[in-house]
Parts: C-alpha cells; sequence; structure tokens
C-alpha cells in the first residue's frame, strides 16, 4: 500500500513537472512569434517573459556552430533579417528544454527614398541579358546570361557593337561580374565556379571555384579591396579578390521592416554597395559594414517602358561619374540619371 502511494506522488509530481515544462515553451513560443512581426535592432536585449525566467536556471542561444549566453542581438552573432535560432533552456528541475524560433533584426532608421532625373539616354543591344554591368572611362563591360548564349563582352557606351566578346560554354549561365585592376571576374549561376579574364582582351585567364556558402552565382561587384557577391538570398559575401574560393564574411541585408532578398547585380561606389532586387523595379543603396539598407530607387516608371514579360527585368548598376547608369535584361536602352 505504502509503495503504490509512493508511486502515486511520484507521478503526480513528474505530470506536475511536465506541465510546467509545456507552460515554459508555450509562453516562450507565444513571446516568440509576437517578436517575429515587430523585430529586433542591434544593441536591444532579449526580455524573455518572468515565467520563462523564473523558471529556469540559464537559457542560451544556439545559431548554426555558435551560442552564445548574453541575450543581446550582438552583430557578431546575429545578421539583420531572419535568423534561425534554437532557445536552449536548463529548468530548476534540471530538465533541458529546447526551442526553435525566427529571430528578425532590423535597421534602426527608416530607408530614404532617393530622387533622381533621367539626364540621358543611350542604346543598348536588346538582346543581351544582362547579368553584370559596369563601366570604365566610356567603355561598358556587360555580361550576358542565358544557357548557350551566356558571354563576356564589351563595348563603347552610345554604340551596341562589342569591342571585345567571351563565349561560355553551352552548360554556362553566366552572372554578375566585376573589374579588378586588368581584370574582369565573371561569375556562373549554377556551374559553382567563376572566371577571370583580361580586361583588355577578354581572354580567359583562369577559373575558381565558389567557396561551399555560396549557393548559386547571381550579383557581383569589387570594393577595392574584397570581391562582393550575392546568391538570390538576403546575404552579400565578402571573398578574398586574391582567391574567390575564400570566405572572408558575409552580412544580411535588411530595412528598417523587411528583410531584403533576391539581391541580384551589384555595384559598389562611394563607401555603398547598390543593389537590383530581382523581379522588382528597385535599387537599393545598403551600407556594406551591417547591411543596413539606407535608401532606395524606385524605377517603376523606367521600367514599365521596358518590361513585356516576367524575365526582361531592370537589372543593371553601373556609375559615370556621380550619376548611375541602369539598364535591364533584353532592355533596349541604358539611362543615365542624375541622383538628386
Amino acid at each position: 500500500m505504502k509503495k503504490s502511494i509512493i508511486a502515486g506522488f511520484a507521478a503526480i509530481l513528474l505530470l506536475a513537472s511536465c506541465n510546467k515544462d509545456k507552460e515554459i515553451l508555450n509562453t516562450l513560443s507565444t513571446y516568440n512569434i509576437s517578436m517575429e512581426a515587430k523585430g529586433y535592432h542591434f544593441g536591444d536585449k532579449l526580455e524573455l517573459p518572468k515565467e520563462v525566467t523564473d523558471n529556469t536556471e540559464s537559457v542560451t542561444i544556439s545559431f548554426g556552430d555558435k551560442e552564445t549566453t548574453d541575450l543581446a542581438i550582438d552583430p557578431k552573432f546575429f545578421t539583420l533579417g531572419d535568423n534561425a535560432v534554437t532557445f536552449n533552456i536548463k529548468t530548476k528541475g534540471g530538465e533541458v528544454l529546447n526551442q526553435d524560433a525566427t529571430i528578425n533584426v532590423f535597421a534602426k532608421n527608416p530607408e530614404k527614398n532617393i530622387a533622381y532625373q533621367i539626364v540621358a539616354e543611350y542604346p543598348h543591344d536588346p538582346k543581351n541579358f544582362v547579368q553584370g554591368f559596369q563601366i570604365e572611362g566610356n567603355t561598358i563591360y556587360e555580361s550576358d546570361g542565358q544557357n548557350g548564349s551566356s558571354q563576356i563582352l564589351k563595348y563603347t557606351l552610345g554604340t551596341t557593337t562589342p569591342l571585345a566578346s567571351t563565349k561560355q560554354a553551352k552548360e554556362d549561365f553566366s552572372e554578375g561580374s566585376t573589374i579588378v585592376g586588368d581584370k574582369v571576374y565573371q561569375l556562373t549561376w549554377q556551374s559553382k565556379k567563376g572566371y577571370i579574364y583580361d580586361k583588355s582582351s577578354l581572354k580567359l585567364l583562369s577559373e575558381f571555384p565558389y567557396p561551399n556558402v555560396l549557393g548559386e552565382g547571381w550579383g557581383l561587384t569589387y570594393d577595392g579591396k574584397n570581391l562582393i557577391a550575392s546568391d538570390g538570398s538576403k546575404l552579400l559575401y565578402f571573398l578574398d579578390a586574391n582567391d574567390p574560393s575564400k570566405l572572408i564574411k558575409y552580412i544580411g541585408v535588411a530595412g528598417s521592416s523587411q528583410v531584403y532578398d533576391q539581391l541580384n547585380e551589384l555595384e559598389f561606389h562611394n563607401g555603398f554597395i547598390y543593389a537590383n532586387v530581382w523581379q522588382k523595379p528597385i535599387i537599393l543603396k545598403i551600407n556594406p559594414v551591417n547591411g543596413e539598407v539606407v535608401g532606395t530607387f524606385d524605377f517603376t516608371e523606367i521600367a514599365k517602358q521596358n518590361t513585356k514579360g516576367s524575365d526582361d527585368v531592370l537589372n543593371g548598376i553601373t556609375f559615370k561619374g556621380d550619376n548611375m547608369l541602369v539598364t535591364g535584361k533584353n532592355w533596349p536602352k541604358i539611362y543615365e540619371v542624375q541622383i538628386k
């Protein structure tokens, strides 16, 4: 009889403990969901509900291969945008509980709408499916995509006749490109490799494999020290220009209330990264230190004049002095705009 009483009491304690654990996880889940839309900013502290902190001995957050006991939103640990994390909870009863969550980190300041005016228009070959776009002097360097017709070429602004060009293999789909000294670097979409050309002749010099973290090749630019690549996600990857297979760091990109992904063609100018957003008529101005979107350009009216289908979208950014040149895939024009 005594054993039955003890067993029953133990069962009650176990049930109470399980209920308390469920209560902790449910409370934490409700808190996490409520914070997803609101988000955090760098420097914020996670203020976990009292029902959680009163019943736990410790809480840590793990993110990939990293783990922290500091519940602050630290840029050394988090990126701007969505961060898939796991809360690891040690209860006062000695149980270890885990709960997955998404922590959204947004920029503190709203993005500015940047005004501009069109000051010139130039012809562009509408056969060119623009993936990478740069100007040096008065020469345009362009990477064009599509399997079977991908190429790197250069021509004088105001004309459409190539001064030099190099075709890619049929299996390659060319993507972003950039100029580094006397060379041109070019990405491919899904071939997991990039090419390096002589800038003068566009003769192929060598190729390089991507670092494993780079899923696909989308956009590419150069900040004077590192290559910066996009892969269609919210992330921008900084690569060693002397060894593009080596990842230096990465940053997430977000504004004050939204995460920006589908980052495509890139340009670096006067300390900022400029990025097209795939299939949207906007260009982002991004702080390269932390990924904060500080401004946006709305090219809706220009895009309407040149976009007939789903693929011939705005995609092409470079700078002619302080003026921006923009174009798109299969567009017949290049637009020079003065930023106000």
